[in-house]
């Protein structure tokens, strides 16, 4: 259990299920103030905020749950506002809200595709609007993004939209990281793989609006392909893949002191290359922000 001292008040975007969940739960566990925000708290998510409730009392943790629509700028301003009512304070982001969809990239609508891309990317940008002005009126705090292998590593196919938006909101939080960092807010990106198993991120996905242009790839020349690429993500995670992997890292990340704590993690049990890539990436970086005299822009400004 954390000291007092060490309490962070954590923000965790789409929490009712999945990462969201279980990071909140964790970070709970680990001493802190946690806000697993969700959209239609009332509605289709009351059941995931009576069960947080329940939680939170069986385990005597300070986890709540707050109405959250990353779609909404309203609905994000009035999260943040009822934080800083609360407490005069934030610590910790989670960008975690995301959706994914599954099927042929030709076959999704654009509508569909700048539906996903407001979910994954706007989203996180319409929280930041909230919740930066306060961040950086305490020149300090956390944005720790959820992101995903999928925009470095192994691409298998039919996951085109998912994948694009999760690359965008990566390239969002890397270019962030730069322009925080003299305000001393800390950037870290969390990394995980295709975990097929203990959440329902592939159960819940999206399919194709065009049914026509979909039943052609399913017919022709690529007739048997989704089910091999959900064979082929599947037999790649191991047998003792976990889920609760994600939350342990989420709770690693947040409680590493100001200015330590890591850019990114990678927890990949199917290890698809990602790690690699991006270490590339990140050095390259590191290494251009030193060569302009941006170095400082690395670390966060500790005051």
């Amino acid at each position: 259990m954390n000291t007092q001292h060490d309490k962070k008040i954590v923000l965790i975007t789409g929490a009712s299920s999945g990462f969201g969940a279980l990071g909140a739960r964790a970070l709970a566990a680990a001493g802190h103030t946690v806000y697993a925000s969700m959209r239609d708290t009332l509605g289709r998510n009351a059941a995931q905020v009576q069960a947080a409730h329940e939680h939170a009392i069986q385990h005597g943790v300070d986890l709540r749950t707050l109405e959250l629509d990353v779609q909404s700028q309203d609905s994000a301003d009035t999260a943040i506002a009822q934080i800083m009512a609360d407490h005069g304070r934030l610590d910790v982001l989670v960008h975690n809200a995301a959706h994914m969809v599954f099927g042929p990239a030709e076959a999704f609508t654009p509508e569909q595709y700048a539906q996903l891309y407001d979910v994954n990317v706007l989203g996180t940008q319409r929280v930041n609007r909230a919740a930066l002005p306060q961040l950086r009126r305490q020149r300090s705090g956390l944005l720790l993004w959820v992101g995903s292998s999928s925009t470095r590593g192994g691409t298998p196919p039919f996951l085109a939209p998912y994948f694009a938006a999760k690359a965008a909101m990566d390239a969002l939080a890397v270019s962030y990281a730069s322009e925080l960092a003299r305000w001393g807010i800390e950037t870290s990106i969390l990394v995980p793989g295709a975990f097929t198993q203990g959440t329902n991120h592939f159960a819940h996905s999206g399919t194709p609006a065009d049914a026509a242009r979909a039943a052609e790839y399913a017919e022709g020349a690529t007739r048997g392909l989704a089910q091999q690429a959900n064979d082929g993500l599947a037999a790649a995670e191991p047998p003792d893949a976990d889920v609760a992997e994600v939350a342990s890292a989420m709770v690693g990340i947040v409680n590493t002191p100001a200015g330590q704590r890591p850019f990114r993690v990678h927890v990949d049990p199917s290890d698809d290359g990602a790690a690699v890539v991006n270490a590339v990436a990140d050095r390259v970086r590191a290494e251009f922000l030193r060569r302009v005299g941006l170095g400082d822009l690395l670390q966060p400004a500790i005051s």
